[in-house]
């Protein structure tokens, strides 16, 4: 994870500017109340959740098999070339048993259909610790925290002890780290997201035949649309613990189709992986041949982990389907936002940054909202073949 969660505060001040600078219509939705003090009698605390449950879980299985030396060879050998997939290790019965449920469960917690496949990972939490496994030195065994905010990291040993780690400060001690698949998760995720979208009336903003075409089929020399082209990015740099693997991001892109309702398009950013570090993607981020006014909003996330897909997309279309469109270009980023509980800001999924109206004129750097990333981007004229 590298984008780390930005607090609601500081969101909403960041939401609140744009959306003044930008003088346009308020969206005509109602907002969820977040602001009411939670009751008494809820814990100071932030329960675990699901998917953390599951992983953690499992790293204490794992560290119980370490006690078979050949099995901590094996494991320790494969995770220094790269992460593991738990559920293709050859492992003893009933340890491979026991992961493929907490492999079901984890689909469940994340809102995924059971044919999604593995999504358990164990990985070496740090480079600096392969010459310590080559020693033969035993690891430990953690779960990758699904929270930004965790300043420890409770690991595991093979006799079945418990070592608290500091979250910032890469231990001396080799470290496996159970963690989510979170490439595939994405993937998965983001159909079911368009499935579920699609369900409820909400369609995606596919490129369109243009109005140029003539009747006989033949193509124009005008025939094309114009699209958001994306020539850089680049996201804060947070001083990332070293227990957090690489983001998946990805973007909510929505705007008012041409029947006036609201559509969506699910956008990967797969290459931005690490904040601090500018990419050049030349990405076609939106795509205006479907959309009724000159303007979208982008809404940009990613899923290090505890994402529940399910809940995610049903929340994001209850809200996104009691907008009206009133004849002029509304907003969409704090109807998008304000559907995702509270609690989700500070843990998974996490928000990253929006943009707000880019249209086909937009150019140049565009800072988020959030103030925690920018984007370089152009118009591009997409010509039909």
């Amino acid at each position: 994870m590298n984008p780390r969660t930005f607090r609601r505060a500081t969101l909403s001040l960041g939401i609140a500017a744009t959306t003044l600078a930008a003088a346009v219509a308020t969206p005509a939705y109602a907002r969820p109340d977040h602001s009411a003090p939670a009751p008494a009698s809820v814990p100071a605390t932030v329960a675990a959740s699901p998917v953390f449950t599951v992983m953690d879980g499992v790293a204490r299985q794992v560290a119980d098999a370490l006690a078979d030396r050949a099995i901590m060879g094996g494991l320790s050998a494969s995770a220094a070339n790269g992460p593991v997939d738990l559920l293709a290790v050859n492992l003893s019965g009933r340890l491979a048993g026991d992961l493929r449920s907490a492999n079901q469960r984890l689909l469940i917690a994340k809102g995924l259909p059971a044919g999604t496949g593995s999504l358990l990972r164990l990985r070496l939490a740090h480079p600096d610790m392969r010459a310590a496994l080559a020693r033969g030195e035993a690891p430990l065994v953690a779960a990758t925290p699904t929270d930004d905010s965790a300043t420890s990291v409770t690991a595991y040993d093979r006799s079945g002890g418990t070592v608290v780690l500091d979250a910032v400060r890469v231990p001396q001690r080799p470290v496996l780290l159970v963690d989510v698949d979170t490439e595939r998760a994405l993937s998965a995720g983001l159909t079911v997201m368009r499935e579920e979208l699609g369900a409820w009336g909400i369609r995606q903003a596919a490129p369109v035949p243009p109005a140029s075409r003539a009747s006989g089929g033949e193509v124009t020399a005008a025939a094309g649309y114009w699209a958001t082209k994306v020539d850089a990015v680049r996201l804060g740099d947070d001083k990332e613990p070293w227990i957090k693997g690489g983001a998946e991001i990805y973007n909510i892109v929505a705007g008012f189709g041409l029947d006036g309702k609201v559509k969506v398009d699910l956008v990967q950013m797969p290459y931005l992986d690490h904040d601090g570090t500018t990419y050049y993607p030349n990405q076609l981020l939106v795509h205006f041949s479907s959309y009724k006014y000159n303007l979208a909003d982008v809404v940009m996330m990613e899923d290090d982990g505890d994402t529940n897909y399910s809940a995610l997309v049903k929340a994001i279309a209850g809200a996104l389907l009691v907008i009206v469109d009133g004849g002029a270009y509304t907003p969409l980023v704090n109807a998008i936002l304000d559907a995702i509980p509270t609690s989700w800001y500070t843990d998974d999924p996490d928000f990253v940054d929006a943009w707000y109206t880019l249209s086909t004129a937009s150019s140049g750097r565009k800072y988020g909202a959030a103030g925690n990333g920018w984007m370089d981007v152009t118009g591009y004229w997409v010509q039909e073949l």
